[in-house]
């Protein structure tokens, strides 16, 4: 069985690529794929088919997913260039006669009104419409979205956002690379779809108070009004255009649009989804 990992140079390809290799899939059976196969090198190390593969680049996909059996599209980091990036990958993955294409899509992609889903939900009217045998693994907001910033929160002594009250089902990038690889090694996958999130969902008022347990610092969540925070991701860098996704995905968190409550997750990984608690501690320490 050949399995091909699109985009495995990222976080959560690399992620998806080890829980593999820990189900005992055997290495020469995966396909590591990503425009700079250099960062590949420790994979192809031990066993892993290591192929160069770029979204932009047709003839790239069609080489690198020649023989594939199954294929797990990693959505593109490029947003606003997605839609297309991904009809290459899907129209390759038919060409090649793919038996199964998961794709990573987002939380309750059919009626969530977060702009961000856009490109997702084309993406899943594509693999719809190309008669491709595909799975949906729509995943809620990793854990590393708030953990990856914890140094900058706590030289602010605070979070700011336009969250509300609102909860999140947010859960790892293992957690989410291992639902993957479980979905992969499995048979009978076509038409599924997963709403994957972590078991105990959370409001920014929580995620601020589990920082301020685990640093013993007091660090608080201030509300904004969107156009505010999106403002304020300007003022710190962030591209206007991205600054204004940001924004309107916590307006998406206070709708409950990345709440996700099916359990999904914690069945596929069998047990239970890495809590906040325990991000929050494993990041501060190793701050």
């Amino acid at each position: 069985m050949s399995i091909v990992i699109t985009g495995a140079t990222g976080q959560l390809g690399r992620h998806v690529v080890e829980a593999l290799l820990e189900r005992n899939v055997p290495a020469e059976d995966i396909v590591a794929t990503g425009r700079s196969i250099e960062k590949l090198a420790d994979f192809a190390a031990r066993g892993v088919q290591v192929k160069a593969m770029d979204y932009t680049d047709p003839a790239s996909v069609a080489e690198a997913l020649e023989g594939a059996q199954k294929v797990l599209l990693i959505s593109g980091s490029e947003v606003g260039q997605r839609v297309e990036q991904h009809r290459t990958v899907i129209e390759a993955a038919k060409a090649a006669g793919v038996e199964l294409l998961a794709y990573t899509s987002i939380a309750n992609a059919d009626t969530t009104k977060m702009k961000l889903a856009g490109e997702h939900q084309e993406t899943e009217a594509i693999l719809r419409e190309a008669g491709v045998p595909f799975v949906l693994l729509r995943n809620s907001w990793y854990l590393e979205n708030y953990t990856d910033q914890l140094p900058g929160t706590l030289a602010q002594g605070g979070i700011a956002g336009s969250a509300g009250e609102g909860r999140v089902s947010a859960a790892s990038r293992a957690d989410y690379a291992h639902a993957a690889a479980a979905v992969l090694v499995a048979e009978d996958q076509g038409g599924k779809i997963y709403e994957l999130g972590g078991d105990e969902p959370f409001t920014m008022a929580e995620l601020a108070a589990e920082i301020s347990a685990a640093t013993g610092r007091e660090i608080s969540y201030q509300d904004l009004p969107a156009q505010e925070y999106a403002g304020m991701l300007a003022g710190v860098g962030v591209p206007e255009a991205f600054a204004d996704i940001l924004a309107d995905s916590d307006l998406g968190i206070a709708r409950g649009n990345l709440l996700v409550s099916t359990g999904d997750l914690r069945t596929l990984i069998g047990r239970p989804a890495t809590s906040l608690a325990e991000a929050v501690r494993s990041a501060t320490a190793s701050a």
